[in-house]
């Protein structure tokens, strides 16, 4: 299994592209990425955008840093993009994924994504008419990406019941819709924190399913430490988290999943730097330890 870390360790600390890749190599000891758009917003303008592009294509092949794919941010999941209220609202959504697909396409990653969007509480009961434009919005969305040279679309699967998709069975049943429709296959990232959530699936709220049910249509497996109640993403080692990175890397063996796991933690913006940037490596080194053949 293959080790990463999603660059939200850096947003607002480490935006400057030499100065993670030197982190990521130096300290981390990792040579694998997927990089998030908290650092380089997607309705930038053209000429900055891409010449900032180039510049994180730039260092992160100085470093020999791969970027596997690029994640839409936490500034970019606080809004209702594909699946909002209003027509205009999701058309736009739909631009600032057309535009994150040039980015990631830009940055040298294979595959650009995240969750969908979230409709209002006003709107929810629109569900299957929403669902229907976004089997729509994905097939030109995997056009695009196929022209971007990109060779997968993502989706993220988040315990949101205003969200598509939320369940087990939403996401099987978006997979076997959208295959044979679209020019690049979708694939899913696995969020451990997401699929675990007991408020929504109970307690217990076993990993298994999902990945049983998803195994072979997961392209990204995302990393957290948890207590199940929340989307806590916090790293190792901290008393308030429960998740097992060993019993996780037993159960994806046995069901088969081939995908690289990708450690996505978030420290508050006023912890200090220092404390934050040591808690990232002992992070980086529990995970390491507990994934045995990792590389």
């Amino acid at each position: 299994m293959e080790l990463g870390i999603n660059l939200a360790i850096a947003t607002k600390r480490w935006p400057e592209p030499e100065a993670w890749t030197a982190f990521v190599r130096e300290e981390l000891d990792l040579d694998l990425v997927q990089f998030s758009y908290d650092l380089l917003d997607p309705w930038w303008p053209e000429r900055e955008r891409s010449r900032e592009a180039e510049r994180v294509r730039a260092a992160a092949e100085a470093a020999g840093v791969r970027i596997h794919s690029a994640q839409i941010g936490f500034a970019g999941y606080s809004y209702n993009m594909l699946l909002g209220p209003d027509p205009g609202q999701r058309a736009l959504g739909e631009r600032w994924w057309e535009r994150a697909i040039d980015v990631a396409a830009g940055i040298g990653a294979t595959a650009m994504g995240g969750p969908l969007g979230a409709m209002s509480v006003r709107s929810a009961a629109d569900r299957s008419e929403r669902y229907a434009e976004l089997l729509e919005v994905l097939g030109r969305l995997s056009e695009r990406a196929a022209a971007a040279g990109l060779d997968a679309l993502l989706v993220e699967p988040t315990p949101l019941r205003r969200e598509i998709p939320s369940t087990v069975e939403e996401a099987r049943r978006l997979a076997d819709d959208l295959r044979g429709r679209t020019a690049v296959p979708v694939a899913y990232v696995l969020d451990v924190g997401h699929a675990s959530y007991e408020p929504l699936y109970g307690s217990p709220a076993p990993l298994v399913p999902w990945l049983e049910a998803l195994r072979d249509d997961i392209g990204v497996l995302h990393l957290q430490n948890t207590d199940f109640q929340g989307d806590s993403h916090w790293g190792w080692p901290d008393s308030r988290g429960r998740f097992d990175v060993r019993g996780f890397a037993a159960e994806v063996r046995a069901v088969g999943v081939d995908a690289p796991a990708i450690i996505e933690i978030v420290h508050p913006f006023e912890l200090d730097d220092d404390e934050m940037r040591a808690h990232v490596v002992s992070s980086v080194a529990h995970c390491r330890r507990a994934l045995p053949g990792t590389r």
